[in-house]
């Protein structure tokens, strides 16, 4: 097979038994973005003099020489750039002091950093097309997006640049474009995955940072090296007792899977997704009956609560005004409407409207959600949903004007309504590649689990690759 064909757990093992060297592994990623990326869009900064001498030292690792892709927003890496998607950080050349605790932890397991990936501005939107860089193509259909805000990460991957690549969610950002580009993206379990050293939470908790692979295993192994508390962190998820590696292929039992994919709408309605999205589920429920589980349609009433939105989104919109008020602190100048995009400052303006008590009240109402929500668990073992409500949309679709400057989050809002409220809820939830639309485009579909099981996730989603195998069509050699 070809490099840009294995996942990062077989590279690694290349290197392992000296098949290839580390900086063969890194020369052939980099040889991958120069020729592809122009037409992709998927890497914004590439940094292949430092990835070079990283691959010519002498450190080792579990995943030594492997190339990865860190997101441009989030996590940071010493004295490289940092965007977030913005004008104003790209104009000035911000530059953070220091890595992230993530970063720090995959350098140290071998990883190599061949440059950074695209995403939508503040990651406010399910695509990755910021004002600071141009736009990310869906690999499969270059007219169409790639998802996001981790839409960089997620085409670089399914096209074979790098094997593997860092992503974050706060509302569906690591398993919309796993989605879009056929990969696997597992959302840990809220305070899974330490944002140490510069952050406690984001938006009190509704985003995690992981990555989006091409295999389970990779996705089960990464969760290994990054889970964990920090010291100063506010909480953190449950320890799990095994390691996560060891979860794939082990049997998961016969499970309940409760099944659904009807949505909420901002307009308050239930609706029904797209006829191929509505496909992906039943495939997916028919190949886990198929495997012994037991597979039902089940009522989701009190995940499509029409107060998810409004509570939700007070608690988004103070997240968009807290971020540009940091924002002025980095230009060292006030923000004005002109630096970002219409739906940026409009949310940013929004979310100085919001009180005290209004945003407390918007996380007291979600937190009594969650219990309700936790009432689904002792009926099933797993939630099945559709990942996203249709398959990847156009370039553009989450643009919005000046005249229009909340349209943006509105579509957003009905694309991906399944996977914020696990945001909400704190839950791990993962997108699995298991369906193709009759045009070759990926639809993911949702398994969701009990706060803390991730290793029940791996279990189930291994069981599913085994029997139908993840095939990444976009690979470019």
């Amino acid at each position: 097979m070809q490099l840009s064909e294995l996942d990062a757990t077989a590279q690694a093992e290349l290197v392992r038994t000296r098949q290839v060297s580390p900086r063969e592994l890194v020369d052939a990623a980099i040889d991958r973005i120069e020729r592809h990326n122009p037409e992709i869009g998927a890497v914004i900064l590439p940094l292949y003099d430092q990835a070079r001498k990283t691959a010519d030292a002498p450190e080792d690792g579990p995943f030594r020489g492997v190339p990865i892709l860190i997101k441009d927003i989030g996590a940071t890496i010493g004295g490289v750039l940092y965007t977030a998607g913005l004008v104003p950080l790209k104009r000035i050349g911000f530059t953070p002091p220091h890595d992230a605790h993530l970063v720090t932890a995959l350098k140290r397991a071998g990883f190599v950093i061949v440059g950074k990936s695209n995403c939508s501005e503040l990651g406010i939107v399910p695509a990755s097309e910021p004002p600071a860089w141009p736009p990310t193509h869906n690999p499969y259909d270059l007219s169409r997006g790639s998802g996001g805000s981790s839409g960089g990460s997620a085409c670089a991957v399914a096209t074979g640049m790098v094997p593997i690549a860092h992503a974050n969610d706060g509302g569906g950002s690591i398993r919309i474009p796993a989605s879009c580009c056929g990969l696997f993206g597992l959302k840990p379990s809220r305070g899974r995955v330490s944002l140490a050293p510069d952050l406690g939470d984001v938006n009190g908790g509704l985003t995690c940072d992981h990555v989006v692979t091409r295999s389970v295993r990779d996705s089960a192994a990464v969760l290994d090296l990054l889970a964990g508390m920090q010291p100063g962190d506010p909480y953190c998820a449950p320890p799990q007792l095994t390691p996560y590696a060891a979860e794939v292929g082990a049997p998961p039992g016969t499970l309940r899977i409760g099944f659904a994919s009807r949505h909420l709408s901002l307009d308050g309605g239930l609706h029904d997704s797209h006829p191929d999205c509505v496909a992906a589920v039943d495939h997916a429920a028919k190949l886990c009956e198929s495997l012994g589980h037991h597979v039902e349609e089940a009522d989701l009433s009190s995940l499509t609560d029409p107060a998810w939105v409004p509570s939700f989104l007070a608690i988004w919109v103070v997240g968009v005004a807290t971020e540009l008020r940091e924002l002025a602190t980095m230009i060292d100048r006030p923000v004005v409407e002109s630096d970002v995009e219409p739906l940026t400052w409009a949310l940013g303006e929004l979310g100085k409207l919001v009180n005290g008590p209004g945003y407390v009240g918007a996380w007291r109402w979600i937190q009594r959600a969650t219990r309700r929500i936790a009432g689904l668990w002792q009926r099933y073992d797993v939630l099945l949903t559709p990942t996203v409500t249709s398959p990847p949309v156009p370039l553009g679709t989450f643009k919005s004007t000046s005249d229009d400057p909340l349209g943006g989050i509105f579509r957003a809002g009905d694309f991906a309504p399944f996977t914020a409220v696990f945001n909400g809820t704190g839950q791990p939830a993962a997108s699995i590649p298991l369906y193709r639309s009759a045009s070759g485009l990926p639809i993911g579909v949702q398994l969701a689990g009990a706060y803390g099981r991730e290793d029940l996730l791996i279990r189930l989603a291994s069981q599913l690759e085994a029997a139908q195998p993840f095939v990444h069509a976009a690979t470019r050699s």
